[in-house]
């Protein structure tokens, strides 16, 4: 019996699959009535378009921007002050371009809840908090918005209620962006705030409509949703773009791996649901509140519903030849919304109980039977796992977990077939982020 507990215990060092039984905790307290009733109070606030109303109580963007920050204080409140909770503003000035026909302040909702080891290392939440009609220059008509986007400022919310409850190594940021409908100017002005503070993002989760279930396609499907990354950062160099052409990494950015990774803890700790590795920066043509972020050179995914319906979006409130137009309270599937929001929830706290990732990762075994590595020791990691997987897989799936070094070899791995990287795994098994290799040793 003694001999087959060693086993098992043997097996399970060098594997090395644990789950934190926290996350299911955390999952189970994201709440579909909490969403519901803030997505109302959204909804009512007539229109939130940027350039709308900023005075009134109860309409408007103003309004809507004063209750947010009213919800993220009796957050903080009710943790001890356990938020930092202030609006982050930037002036865009008329003409800037055709969507801001007057001088606006594009102002963001911020709460951070700070790191007890890594204070200046973030990982973001993102919704939007404006809405627009079909004229997006229309900033009076009634624009309730409330699948695009109160529904993902309403689970960024609500994710904060609940992460507010532990305590985490890294710091977790959940925002509430403006100007996203006239060019994504709440974004910019966050991301430019980040370089100015010198901020360590490791990536920013941008919720964008995460209420909808029926697709204009006829599809229903309340599991299905998608993850949207792009393939590599804009701002790589010349350089690191010719070394892709012999070594590979074109589908493996950073914002890439942090797509993966919410996939791989999607399908541990939500094997009901159906991310979607969607391998395009955003939907076609369009853009999100992900891109000022990748712009800046940070790892930023945009997370979202899978089924559009386009009669719901961006459309004055109407019934036109027996179609209802307009995007309100009706078609949203709050408890879809709940899983999503929990989906959330479930990697900002991984992210955030795991340690930092390797900053430096070579490869070696060129014309050798196996592959070599070397990489940066991670303080507070307990080891590390070496991914591998076929070039044509979107996925990592295959490891190998160790102890008490920072360099190993994988005998009889060809480093001509495979695509790699290397993870810090902290002592609750949570992993940083991978990070393809980005030197080349002989």
């Amino acid at each position: 019996m003694k001999k087959i507990t060693l086993l098992i215990l043997m097996l399970s060092l060098n594997g090395y699959a644990q789950t934190d039984t926290r996350m299911y905790d955390i999952i189970n307290a994201v709440s579909a009535e909490r969403i519901e009733n803030d997505i109302t109070t959204l909804a009512n606030f007539g229109t939130r378009h940027t350039l709308s109303d900023t005075v009134s109580q109860t309409r408007g963007i103003g309004a809507a921007r004063r209750w947010i920050k009213s919800e993220f204080d009796k957050i903080s409140s009710a943790c001890s002050d356990c938020l930092e909770v202030f609006y982050q503003k930037d002036l865009v000035e008329k003409g800037t371009n055709q969507r801001i026909v007057k001088d606006v302040w594009v102002v963001n909702v911020v709460a951070i809840k700070r790191g007890t080891k890594y204070p200046n290392r973030f990982i973001i939440m993102s919704g939007d908090i404006d809405s627009r009609v079909s004229d997006p220059n229309n900033f009076t008509s009634e624009s309730p918005g409330a699948n695009d986007n109160a529904t993902g400022m309403a689970g960024t919310i609500e994710a904060a209620r609940v992460l507010s409850k532990y305590d985490f190594e890294s710091s977790i940021i959940f925002v509430g962006l403006s100007g996203e409908e006239q060019g994504l100017f709440g974004g910019k002005g966050l991301a430019a705030h980040a370089k100015e503070k010198g901020w360590d993002i490791v990536g920013i989760l941008n919720n964008d409509m995460i209420g909808n279930i029926k697709g204009v396609d006829g599809v229903i499907s309340n599991r299905d949703f998608r993850i949207f990354s792009e393939p590599v950062p804009p701002t790589e160099t010349e350089s690191e773009r010719n070394r892709r052409r012999f070594y590979g990494g074109e589908v493996d950015g950073i914002s890439r791996q942090l797509a993966r990774y919410v996939h791989k803890n999607v399908k541990m700790y939500m094997p009901e649901m159906n991310p979607m590795l969607i391998y395009r920066l955003d939907r076609f043509g369009r853009g999100g509140h992900h891109r000022p972020f990748n712009d800046a050179g940070f790892a930023g995914i945009r997370i979202m519903e899978s089924h559009e319906n386009y009669t719901q979006q961006h459309q004055d409130i109407r019934v036109e030849d027996g179609i209802a137009y307009g995007d309100v309270l009706e078609h949203v599937n709050f408890e879809y919304a709940k899983k999503l929001t929990a989906v959330n929830a479930i990697n900002l706290a991984s992210i955030a109980w795991a340690p930092p990732a390797p900053e430096k990762v070579e490869i070696g075994g060129i014309v050798e039977p196996s592959a070599k590595f070397r990489w940066s020791v991670v303080d507070g990691a307990i080891g590390y796992k070496i991914y591998w997987r076929d070039t044509t897989s979107p996925t990592w799936d295959n490891y190998k977990f160790v102890r008490n070094t920072n360099n190993f070899t994988l005998d009889g791995i060809v480093i001509d077939n495979y695509f790699f990287g290397i993870a810090a795994v902290g002592k609750d098994g949570h992993e940083s982020p991978i990070v393809f290799p980005n030197a080349v040793f002989r």
